[in-house]
């Protein structure tokens, strides 16, 4: 564990601190051509020999560097063809953080993969999953018919609440596990005040029910999906 732990340090100060946003995009516009894709390679060559401290692990500096190089330069020709682009961003980190598992790990892979999903406690996972998209798909379906009495002049970012709905669901869940009761009261009084803030000029009841029905909705199914997985 203690090698992955350096391995991920690594590549978290390769990725993040020591790469500017002047290489990013000299990258992403002369791509193989940038000599900063190749400054970056050799600065995670360095960081993961400096930080393992140990030349017995070179040809694991050296695979990392190798992987890294090739899969950012695959990165910076597929981005363009990607509609959304923080996928490719998502990919690229995925891919990363496997070799670094898979370099950490080579010797007893299989066992200790096997271990890591023996230890994932599903009842906790299908909890969490529950309360992000499932649970938002269904409050729209519950509000979907009060919707049309709702004037829509308000501006808002795309998908903001639904986000905004799952974070708070995600950390209700989360307190309920750690018997943080009063944190959740605090977290329903505080959206209460900035709801508040938002309404009070509004003048608009049909909106401040609708908003209010979907708060306790919301607070309502995570707390419920927290007490039975405490419970059960």
């Amino acid at each position: 564990m203690m090698l992955f732990t350096k391995l991920f340090l690594a590549h978290l100060l390769g990725d993040f601190i020591f790469q500017s946003s002047k290489w990013v995009k000299d990258k992403e516009e002369k791509k193989v051509k940038s000599k900063y894709i190749y400054y970056h390679t050799l600065i995670h060559f360095a960081l993961t020999l400096l930080i393992l401290w140990d030349l017995k692990y070179w040809k694991i500096a050296i695979i990392i560097a190798i992987s890294h190089y090739l899969i950012d330069l695959l990165k910076l020709y597929v981005t363009p063809s990607f509609k959304n682009k923080n996928l490719p961003f998502l990919i690229d980190q995925v891919l990363h953080i496997a070799v670094l598992y898979v370099c950490a790990y080579y010797g007893d892979f299989y066992t200790h993969t096997l271990a890591l999903l023996q230890a994932i406690d599903v009842r906790l996972v299908t909890a969490l999953v529950f309360v992000s998209f499932p649970t938002a798909i269904l409050i729209s379906k519950v509000l979907q018919g009060m919707s049309k009495y709702i004037e829509d002049d308000h501006e808002s970012l795309p998908n903001a609440g639904m986000y905004i709905g799952i974070i708070e669901r995600l950390f209700v869940v989360a307190f309920i596990i750690l018997g943080r009761w009063e944190v959740i009261g605090f977290l329903i009084a505080a959206k209460s005040v900035f709801r508040f803030n938002d309404l009070k000029d509004s003048n608009n009841r049909e909106l401040t029910e609708y908003i209010l029905i979907g708060t306790l909705l919301s607070f309502g199914i995570a707390i419920l999906t927290g007490v039975i997985y405490t419970g059960v």
